[in-house]
């Protein structure tokens, strides 16, 4: 009688292999999404630092008054680029001041940043006031209340 040499595997023992790296795959698929998404906010929130950091130095050299428009960061020096979103590229951040008092706000208008957390469009915000406002979905106050209201 012949001895059958056994190479390789049988199909059930592939089959079983394939199953749990799908099921594997199903589970660390939605983390690294999600891990992704609030890589995005973190960077949209330091664009908004920058750019504040930015508006505070132009108000210092410019006796209190902070820059009428956004381009004029980048136009005297006070960044080589202006940053975009990095949720949405190509997209910037919305500027806006009021000068009686001297005020502004910095505002993400990219999209959606909800993937990582963030309860509301049109955040994260930062205020010259306030700071960096970015409500989460674990915060219980609504987003509507993080509105900024100009002085």
């Amino acid at each position: 009688m012949k001895k059958l040499n056994k190479k390789g595997f049988t199909l059930i023992e592939l089959m079983i292999v394939i199953a749990i790296i799908a099921i594997l795959a199903a589970i660390l698929v939605p983390n690294f999404v999600k891990a992704r998404a609030q890589g995005q906010l973190t960077a949209c929130k330091s664009n908004l630092k920058n750019l504040g950091t930015a508006c505070e130095m132009y108000a210092a050299d410019h006796n209190g008054r902070y820059p009428s428009a956004y381009s004029a960061i980048r136009s005297e020096g006070y960044m080589k680029v202006l940053p975009e979103c990095p949720l949405t590229p190509g997209t910037s951040y919305t500027y806006t001041m009021r000068s009686n008092p001297d005020y502004y706000y910095l505002l993400c208008t990219s999209g959606d940043h909800r993937q990582a957390g963030v309860k509301a469009t049109k955040f994260p915000q930062f205020d010259s006031q306030v700071g960096l406002v970015c409500p989460l979905s674990s915060d219980s106050t609504d987003a509507a209340s993080y509105t900024v209201t100009l002085p």
